[in-house]
């Protein structure tokens, strides 16, 4: 195993004093593993909270700071935050607007981010929550009930919050991040697995010369193998993929996602023939982002997500944003 850690009972706590001394401008708790925007609570907004299973970085600790996340959890590598976690970080953040909990589709993190909304609302935190479930690869899977949450987390984060920025009471920010996320939809690719530290060996055997269609951001199955395919024929399979499901008209925001192993040279390739798809495909493309937002350790591979955008959802997501992970627009 060639990693760079410690030893594997360590590696999330490591990583977290790492970010601690990386951004001064958060509050990192790293004994029960919240990371929080250093000026929350912030009078008169309503609170983002997220987090999930380590391993996905920068989501969701990198998404913590003005214009998106009031506070993140994190989990052991691939497993959910417990209640405890959530219910902490809620009563941290809240400025007595009340909490949006941000919820990826896993069993494990519906059911935890459940208990710790009963926990804040015994404590006096008005909780509202958003389950994002965008992966159209499958309906089920080893993790989920339903689709999986993937790179449209980070839609109906930035959105979301852009509008918790702006002082939108609580229901219009949980209707908006609801918006993003039927609009949003997504379609992973893997051509190599991921390995865990406790582990130390690929987490799911792929054979070499071959790829994962539709695969999810822990390894879990997609729809099929197949041979090795050019970034061409990727980009026509999970397009369509996307389109077929989203529907709709107008113009979409794209997100061409590494999953962690896949470098920037190869993602900006990629991206070039998702654009050249949806413009056969007479898709108008409003905004582009390109790089590693939503991974899964070291696996090689890529997904794509697309949301459609109204003007508002476009502004939303034009406005400023300090995050680690995402920037502009300050």
């Amino acid at each position: 195993m060639r990693m760079l850690i410690n030893v594997p009972e360590t590696v999330v706590a490591d990583a977290l004093r790492g970010i601690a001394a990386a951004h001064p401008e958060l509050t990192v708790d790293v004994e029960n593993r919240i990371v929080v925007r250093r000026d929350a609570p912030v009078e008169g907004k309503v609170a983002l909270v997220s987090g999930g299973g380590s391993g996905h970085e920068p989501l969701h600790a990198g998404f913590v700071g003005p214009g998106m996340l009031a506070a993140a959890c994190a989990g052991e590598v691939f497993t959910s935050p417990v209640p405890d976690q959530m219910a902490r970080a809620a009563s941290a953040v809240d400025s007595g607007r009340g909490v949006l909990f941000v919820v990826k589709n896993y069993t494990g993190d519906v059911l935890n981010f459940e208990m710790a909304a009963e926990l804040a609302e015994d404590e006096g935190v008005q909780v509202a929550k958003v389950l994002v479930d965008d992966d159209v690869a499958v309906s089920d899977s080893t993790y989920t009930a339903g689709r999986r949450g993937t790179g449209a987390t980070l839609f109906v984060e930035k959105i979301a919050g852009a509008a918790a920025e702006e002082g939108a009471p609580l229901e219009r920010v949980e209707a908006i991040a609801r918006q993003v996320n039927a609009a949003s939809r997504s379609f992973g690719v893997a051509l190599g697995a991921c390995t865990t530290p406790a582990k130390g060996s690929p987490t799911f055997d792929l054979p070499p010369g071959e790829l994962e269609l539709g695969v999810g951001i822990h390894g879990e199955p997609g729809r099929e193998r197949r041979p090795m395919m050019t970034s061409r024929e990727i980009a026509d399979v999970a397009v369509d993929a996307v389109l077929e499901d989203l529907g709709g008209r107008g113009p979409v925001l794209v997100l061409v996602n590494g999953l962690g192993a896949t470098p920037l040279l190869e993602l900006y390739g990629f991206n070039a023939e998702v654009q050249r798809v949806l413009g056969e495909r007479g898709v108008p493309v409003a905004r582009t982002l390109v790089g590693n937002y939503v991974t899964s350790l070291d696996m090689a591979g890529c997904s794509v997500t697309l949301c459609r955008a109204d003007e508002e959802l476009l502004r939303l997501w034009d406005a400023p944003v300090r995050t680690a992970a995402l920037r502009w627009g300050v």
